[in-house]
C-alpha cells in the first residue's frame, strides 16, 4: 500500500469513532447545544444550576453536601449524582457519569441532569 493510502486510512480510523460517539448535547458557556443549535441553557446560581429550555426552567441541580440533587420545579427529586454514580430518587444505582457524558458534553451535574431528564421523558 502506498503511504498516502495508509495515511488516509489512519486519519479515517481516528475521525470515525469521534463522529460516532459524539455527545447529543454540548455545553458552551451557559448554552446547551443540540445538533449545533441552541437547545437551552444551564444557568448557575452559586454552586447550583438551573436547566432552561425556551423560557421555562425544566430542572434544578442542587449541591447537597457533595451529592447533586436533580429536581423538578415542584422540588421532587428526580435523581442524584453521587461521585461517578447516577442514582434514582430512592438511592438505587441507575447509571454512571460516563453514560451521562456520552449524552451531554458539559459539567458533570449538567450532564447527569440531561441524562436523567431524557430517561424520564422530560426533555
Amino acid at each position: 500500500m502506498s503511504k498516502r493510502l495508509i495515511s488516509l486510512l489512519f486519519i479515517l480510523a481516528l475521525a470515525v469513532p469521534a463522529m460516532v460517539y459524539a455527545a447529543d448535547f454540548k455545553c458552551i458557556g451557559d448554552r446547551i447545544e443540540k445538533n449545533g443549535s441552541t437547545w437551552g441553557f444551564a444557568k448557575t446560581s452559586g454552586s447550583d444550576y438551573r436547566i432552561e429550555k425556551g423560557s421555562s426552567t425544566i430542572a434544578l441541580i442542587k449541591n447537597r453536601n457533595g451529592k447533586w440533587s436533580i429536581e423538578d420545579l415542584g422540588a421532587n427529586t428526580l435523581g442524584w449524582l453521587y461521585g461517578s454514580r447516577i442514582e434514582t430518587s430512592n438511592g438505587s444505582s441507575w447509571g454512571s457519569l460516563s453514560d451521562a457524558k456520552s449524552l451531554c458534553d458539559g459539567p458533570d451535574p449538567v450532564a447527569a441532569a440531561i441524562w436523567v431528564l431524557k430517561k424520564l421523558g422530560k426533555l
